[in-house]
C-alpha cells in the first residue's frame, strides 16, 4: 500500500471502531472544503482541503469495514 491510512487518520494499528470514528470527525471537521473556503483560504488551498478530505474519507472507509482493514493489514 502506498498510503497508510493510519498515518492519514493520526491512529495507531491498534484503534478501536470508537477511535477512528473519533479520528476520523476531527479530522473531516477540520479539512471540509466549506470550511477551508469560508475562511477565505486560496483556491489552491482550497484544493488541497478537497483531495486531503477525500483522503481522509477513504481511510475511515477501508479502516472501519472489518473485512476491508484485515485485508489491508495483511
Amino acid at each position: 500500500m502506498s498510503v497508510d491510512y493510519y498515518k492519514v487518520l493520526n491512529v495507531p494499528r491498534s484503534a478501536s471502531d470508537d477511535e477512528l470514528k473519533k479520528a476520523y470527525r476531527k479530522l473531516a471537521m477540520k479539512w471540509h472544503p466549506d470550511k477551508i473556503q469560508q475562511s477565505g483560504a486560496s483556491p489552491q488551498s482550497c484544493e488541497e482541503a478537497t483531495i486531503l478530505f477525500q483522503e481522509i474519507g477513504r481511510a475511515y472507509e477501508v479502516l472501519s469495514d472489518p473485512s476491508e482493514r484485515s485485508w489491508y493489514d495483511s
